[in-house]
């Protein structure tokens, strides 16, 4: 299967009290199309970070990202802009949904941003959010929704614009354990059949052992 993301030797320091702290120390990780691979690791580890950086939303203080085969630079302002937009999708602890848009509206947003057409907006849209099991509630705006619906339009409003890499952060973590099932089940059927590869952090153990793959961040490697 084809490489959607490659972190070589990927570091990460910052400056505190006069001190440098050395967050991440080397990472390598590759994650393939239609694989599901977990990160797990104590609070602090520098998980965030990672997947900060993954999603080239922070930049390493040195080592080299690829995204889908191609290499992304510090300063590529302009590239890193694009793949976010085009071959990334991120998914939340918080849904972080448009309050004063309608489920429908929250997925026809950043396909508008991304210059799709209003037709096939609208068609990748209701396909997502039947496929997540929402197309009753395209109309309803998120406060008439439970914190598991919620969640479930934010992960259709992720993989919307169809990436080729997901990257999702403690996505059930706000949620009750048999909601949190539901919306788990709901993210690996909607991974599987898009056939994306995703990196989920997670503290459950339970759900990060159904993964294809699961990668422990210890003392700032993998």
């Amino acid at each position: 299967m084809s490489e959607v993301l490659r972190l070589k030797d990927i570091r990460r320091s910052f400056k505190q009290g006069g001190q440098t702290l050395e967050v991440l120390r080397g990472v390598n990780l590759s994650i393939s199309r239609g694989e599901i691979v977990a990160l797990l690791g104590p609070s602090g580890c520098g998980k965030t970070t990672l997947l900060q950086i993954a999603g080239l939303l922070e930049n390493p203080s040195s080592g080299e990202i690829f995204v889908n085969g191609k290499k992304v630079a510090s300063g590529a302002d302009k590239l890193r802009t694009d793949l976010r937009r085009t071959q990334i999708g991120f998914v939340y602890q918080s849904h972080h949904l448009l309050p004063d848009f309608t489920a429908l509206e929250n997925l026809l947003l950043p396909q508008y941003i991304a210059n799709v057409n209003k037709k096939e907006a609208q068609h990748r849209a209701s396909k997502l959010l039947e496929s997540v099991g929402l197309a009753a509630r395209a109309e309803h705006y998120p406060s008439q929704m439970s914190g598991g619906e919620q969640q479930r339009v934010a992960i259709a409003r992720a993989l919307v614009n169809r990436p080729a890499l997901l990257l999702a952060d403690e996505p059930t973590g706000n949620l009750d354990p048999q909601t949190a099932e539901d919306v788990f089940q709901v993210l690996v059927q909607t991974i599987r059949s898009l056939k994306i590869g995703a990196l989920v952090v997670t503290h459950n153990e339970d759900l990060a052992a159904r993964m294809d793959r699961v990668l422990r961040l210890k003392d700032g490697t993998v």
